[in-house]
């Protein structure tokens, strides 16, 4: 039989046809799966992408009190101050920090014939590295380890929960503590009335016979506040040592991705002289709320 006559042109069209409608379809489906792909992954890391905390910086520590404040808090009985002594006391002195985008502090101390008064004020920033953990989940981390190392019962009304330690169990803790003092002996505001008892002193020395923190209310006592930043707590103990007697207020509350630590406390080299609990921690509590407030601007 006769072949047929073979076209070459129009083999070459076909053929050409055919590569053109491949290539248009393999790259049509694979631009739609890279662009699936692509959707799906941002989608997926936005999702895990943890909130970043309010507080990106922090203020000058010693100038966040106001100076009415100070006054208050650092009484002088009276004694009158020229101008120089006036600002090195209210001025303050700034703790050394190496990033003071990260943690700032300021210190204040004032001496008078009734005792001694120190202030100090710890503001540190909290950032947390991990893209699953917000600033604000890291920072509630750090302040439940201060409670927990403070002791502080879980209930906001002052009682101790059962895990909370016995005042024996307190006062063996605390020797060595207050202030530098290697014989102080700390002994929390829950302390019985058997430990502030000559009878119930180890050494057999005089001791108060009464102390305010021996019956102390569910108003005064180491508790969680309700009503300060978005979590915090007071903590308040009495510390004698062989110096003199001093009590310690700390006040402790986190705003955001910022934790502050607030210490109040009074000296006194006569041990039958005792810091009054109330007053020193209506004036913590009073400076943690105004510098909640200067935070929150």
């Amino acid at each position: 039989m006769p072949r047929k006559p073979f076209v070459p042109g129009a083999a070459l069209v076909v053929a050409a046809a055919l590569a053109a409608g491949l290539t248009a379809c393999t790259g049509g489906s694979g631009s739609d799966g890279e662009e699936g792909d692509a959707k799906s992954g941002g989608t997926s890391t936005s999702s895990q992408a943890a909130e970043p905390g309010r507080y990106q910086t922090l203020p000058e520590a010693c100038g966040l009190p106001a100076r009415s404040s100070l006054r208050g808090m650092l009484p002088g009985g009276g004694q009158h101050l020229s101008r120089d002594e006036a600002k090195k006391i209210y001025d303050g002195q700034p703790d050394i920090t190496y990033d003071t985008d990260r943690r700032v502090g300021c210190r204040w101390t004032r001496e008078t014939t009734a005792g001694t008064r120190h202030l100090s004020l710890d503001i540190q920033r909290v950032v947390s590295y991990d893209a699953a953990v917000s600033d604000d989940d890291k920072a509630q981390g750090v302040y439940d380890s201060k409670a927990l190392a403070a002791k502080i019962p879980s209930g906001g009304n002052g009682s101790p929960s059962p895990a909370d330690p016995s005042p024996s169990a307190t006062k063996s803790e605390g020797k060595g503590e207050g202030k530098g003092e290697g014989t102080g002996t700390t002994t929390n505001s829950s302390t019985d009335k058997k430990e502030q008892t000559p009878s119930g002193s180890p050494s057999g020395a005089s001791t108060p016979a009464a102390d305010p923190s021996a019956d102390l209310s569910d108003s005064t006592a180491p508790r969680v506040l309700d009503d300060l930043g978005d979590a915090a707590f007071l903590n308040d103990k009495l510390v004698t040592a062989d110096s003199g007697v001093h009590r310690d207020v700390t006040v402790v509350f986190r705003t955001s991705n910022v934790i502050v630590t607030l210490t109040y406390d009074q000296w006194s080299t006569d041990k039958t002289m005792l810091p009054e609990s109330q007053e020193l921690q209506d004036k913590a509590r009073s400076l943690a709320g105004e510098l909640s407030e200067s935070l929150s601007e």
